[in-house]
């Protein structure tokens, strides 16, 4: 579904945020970057979507390059992004926000005047159940906690009908209560929405609950490729020494 091949992004011509990243992801996995603040994971998640541009290398998603501009289109609507600071518009409701996940879907001047149709609005509606807002549907967004408005931000994306959700660190600004639900709320979607996950965290517990692959990142690069049950310590350790592994170089030398 999604490849990455030789993905390289420097800031500033100095700071090198991403070194030769190559990844692979299927579809329906849900996968997990797991690395420190810096790492280079939400780098990595914008350069998928298009938010920033890479430097170096290819992004191809369903076989279609995410580099070309005539696909962006396309490939946003299809990709949902969940964002570590819920990117709501506060002053909208809930039923606002999640239609603007519908704007792909329409025309220029119908997204400008939010015009929608009646199966947007009954599908905005049914994303809303999804993530257990039904009752805060006409509610401001500013007036809902913190892990209300993440799931606003799921909403939204699922009002896309993506094919793949990036989640950046979808979890670094709740306590820990709401952190546990929006991460058990994100497993149900994966297995139930058959929708591929890929996001980035730094806490390895719920890596290791809820991922089924990770990857560790450190320093910009790969430091280690594994399925959840197949993690060790030494494998964990990787994301706070930045040690690449031998079959992780000599992947990347392939």
């Amino acid at each position: 579904m999604l490849e990455l091949k030789g993905v390289h992004k420097t800031y500033g011509g100095k700071v090198k945020a991403l070194k030769n990243i190559n990844l692979h992801v299927e579809k329906g996995e849900f996968t997990v970057l797991l690395g420190l603040s810096g790492a280079g994971k939400s780098t990595l998640l914008r350069c998928i979507n298009g938010l920033i541009p890479v430097d170096a290398g290819s992004v191809d998603f369903e076989g279609v390059s995410a580099l070309d501009l005539r696909n962006i289109k396309k490939i946003r609507r299809d990709i949902g992004m969940i964002f570590q600071q819920f990117n709501i518009i506060k002053r909208l409701t809930v039923m606002e926000n999640v239609l603007c996940g519908r704007l792909a879907y329409n025309g220029t001047l119908a997204s400008s005047l939010r015009l929608f149709k009646r199966e947007d609005v009954e599908w905005a509606l049914e994303c809303i159940e999804k993530v257990g807002l039904t009752e805060k549907v006409h509610v401001r967004s500013d007036r809902l906690s913190g892990g209300q408005q993440q799931r606003v931000g799921i909403a939204r994306a699922l009002a896309q009908k993506p094919k793949l959700i990036l989640a950046d660190e979808p979890v670094a600004s709740l306590d820990p209560y709401s952190a546990k639900e929006i991460m058990e709320l994100l497993g149900k979607i994966n297995q139930r929405e058959k929708i591929t996950i890929l996001m980035s965290l730094h806490q390895v517990g719920f890596a290791k609950e809820y991922g089924k692959r990770i990857m560790g990142i450190n320093n910009g690069g790969i430091v280690f490729d594994q399925p959840v049950e197949g993690i060790k310590d030494e494998d964990i350790q990787l994301i706070y020494t930045g040690d690449i592994k031998p079959e992780v170089k000599k992947a990347e030398m392939q």
